[in-house]
């Protein structure tokens, strides 16, 4: 079964707000991301070959980038995460295509698995993790492009805090 979940982009507390894309607005809107997310994991045969799994830390290799989007294949094993970040005003989608995954907002905490795919608008806040006891891998594509990610942290009264920036030098 394949499920599509699509966020506004709307941020948790504690993050800025922004308005989320129009369809019209981005090159690439979160349903079109999905889309082309979902269709990369539905073929391994284009992709497999180049799965890496690294018990120091999640793999990824950027698969394609032009002016309006690029797409990331992430191997994880389990106990791996990304921590809360979001994606520097870039809209994005996951698709999990092997194993599965869980997605952790302030609020909220949903497993993702094989077959089904996340989008959202920008300045979405989330952590992605493998809780599983299995290696999973998943294809996510933004637009535009990442040019900076933003990494967060919970308070003690469960309010995200931003901790630093990253560029796309530092990946």
């Amino acid at each position: 079964m394949t499920v599509t979940a699509t966020e506004s982009g709307a941020p948790e507390s504690g993050a800025p707000a922004q308005a989320a894309p129009q369809e019209t607005g981005a090159p690439f809107a979160p349903a079109r991301l999905a889309e082309r997310a979902r269709a990369l994991a539905d073929h391994p045969e284009e992709w497999v070959h180049r799965v890496r799994l690294d018990p120091q830390g999640r793999w990824y290799e950027r698969l394609h980038q032009d002016a309006d989007h690029e797409i990331w294949l992430i191997s994880w094993l389990p106990g791996q995460s990304t921590g809360f970040h979001d994606h520097g005003g870039s809209a994005g989608a996951f698709a999990v295509a092997l194993g599965t995954l869980e997605e952790h907002r302030v609020q909220d905490r949903r497993e993702v698995g094989a077959g089904q795919v996340r989008s959202f608008g920008p300045d979405y806040v989330h952590d992605v993790r493998n809780t599983s006891d299995a290696p999973a891998v998943s294809v996510h594509v933004y637009s535009p492009p990442l040019a900076t990610m933003r990494r967060y942290d919970l308070d003690a009264g469960g309010e995200l805090v931003r901790l630093a920036a990253e560029s796309a030098d530092d990946w």
